[in-house]
């Protein structure tokens, strides 16, 4: 019996190692007369065979071709630093307008109820922003695609800081924080005043921390959340699917520096409530048609082709006609052993 059984287990182990049923085997351990199909793998092609014989030979489902565009992601960085200018140039604007804090104290607010102010916070949060942009930049650098996922990420916070410069302008609130420092204003504008303070912020890169941000009146909506905020929402989308752990990460990091703000002062509850709200729609409906062919085109029944920024949507995502992969590789052509394409997601 054991003889018997030493015999026929190899064979046993082997038919099983090429996928088939124990009902493709007699009693006595032998293959049957049945049709025997085995699919064998090798150098990227795909052999089925019956009985021995070959059937067919085809290779593996390839991915769909992305194209780079790189020239359409330096128009979609074009567009960004644009609205970037333009937030800039409606706070320099701004400051001019917003109320006096010496007669308009801070408006009520429940986080502010129940939290005392902190000023150190302020660089706690911006600190927060610095580490997650470079990260998530460095995770954009080794996708596969992305010149894809650069040119969406600027069209999106394009969009977001155009909208965030017009509610900016058009309402002004009283300045939350007793201590923060704001230039004295200078009763009147021109337009050389604008643009030495525009190159002023630009030069500290719209932060705090730079010293150079010394002007106020920026609050509906928070920048910060919205950076913070589209941070986690790369990683979510586009990072790496086995290590689930980095999108909690960045989250954790968002959610610290998004209290640290309001901690600090440097904008009410309701700044970050919108920016949160803003800033996760226009990601999740751009993505939503980005992945839909069919609603990249208007109709009767693509109700999201009302979107304003539609025309832009499809001007930059026309080509685009499957969604990106999760792919990720060494994207520079140094050092050789880095250059084959690695799946690490």
């Amino acid at each position: 019996m054991s003889s018997i059984y030493n015999e026929t287990q190899p064979l046993l182990e082997s038919t099983m190692a090429k996928g088939l049923n124990w009902k493709d085997v007699d009693q006595d351990g032998h293959l049957s007369d049945v049709q025997i199909n085995v699919d064998i793998h090798h150098n990227g092609l795909s052999r089925r065979e019956k009985n021995g014989d070959v059937l067919e030979l085809t290779s593996p489902k390839e991915e769909p071709n992305f194209r780079p565009e790189k020239w359409k992601t330096l128009v979609a960085f074009a567009f960004l630093s644009a609205n970037l200018i333009f937030n800039l140039l409606c706070l320099s604007i701004v400051h001019e307008r917003v109320p006096d804090r010496t007669k308009y104290p801070p408006l009520p607010d429940i986080f502010f109820d129940y939290f005392p102010p902190a000023d150190w916070a302020l660089d706690v949060s911006e600190i927060i922003i610095m580490i997650a942009t470079w990260s998530t930049l460095i995770l954009i650098f080794f996708h596969r695609h992305r010149f894809i996922i650069l040119r969406r990420v600027f069209v999106i916070i394009g969009l977001l800081y155009f909208m965030r410069g017009i509610t900016m302008f058009v309402t002004q609130v009283p300045i939350a924080s007793t201590t923060y420092f704001c230039s004295p204003k200078a009763n009147s504008t021109n337009p050389l005043l604008i643009g030495k303070r525009v190159l002023q912020l630009m030069s500290g890169f719209g932060l705090s921390i730079n010293g150079q941000h010394i002007f106020c009146g920026d609050y509906i909506y928070s920048g910060h959340t919205v950076i913070l905020t589209m941070a986690y929402l790369i990683f979510q989308e586009y990072g790496p699917r086995k290590y689930f752990i980095l999108p909690c990460i960045v989250w954790l990091a968002s959610a610290v520096g998004i209290f640290m703000v309001l901690l600090s002062r440097g904008h009410y509850t309701v700044d970050v409530v919108i920016a949160y709200y803003v800033t996760t729609r226009v990601f999740w409906i751009y993505h939503t048609m980005a992945n839909n062919p069919s609603l990249k085109t208007s109709g009767d029944n693509n109700f999201l082709a009302n979107v304003w920024w539609f025309p832009l949507f499809s001007y930059f995502e026309k080509n685009v006609n499957s969604p990106v992969p999760c792919r990720h590789e060494w994207p520079l052509p140094w050092p050789r052993r880095f250059l084959r394409h690695t799946r690490i997601s």
